[in-house]
């Protein structure tokens, strides 16, 4: 599952670099792929919580960036709605 979360993690910022470079036509695309992928990546690390494979302190570390890159990309789709 690690390895899961790895990819996913990299996915999202080679999403994220992408379609900080392209035009708005192929944009809205772009950024609603990094929205999947970035749940995929926050459902994932909460299974591993719930699975007991990090504890509730890990847990609690990773969850005030992942809530910041969240809005972030929420921002982003509201431009696109």
């Amino acid at each position: 599952m690690g390895e899961k979360i790895d990819n996913l993690f990299t996915d999202c910022l080679e999403l994220a670099l992408l379609a900080s470079y392209q035009s708005k036509l192929k944009k809205e695309n772009t950024v609603r792929q990094l929205n999947t992928k970035f749940d995929m990546l926050k459902f994932f690390i909460k299974l591993l919580w719930e699975i007991k494979a990090i504890d509730t302190n890990k847990l609690t570390v990773l969850s005030t960036p992942l809530a910041e890159v969240g809005r972030m990309i929420g921002g982003w789709m509201k431009l696109y709605k």
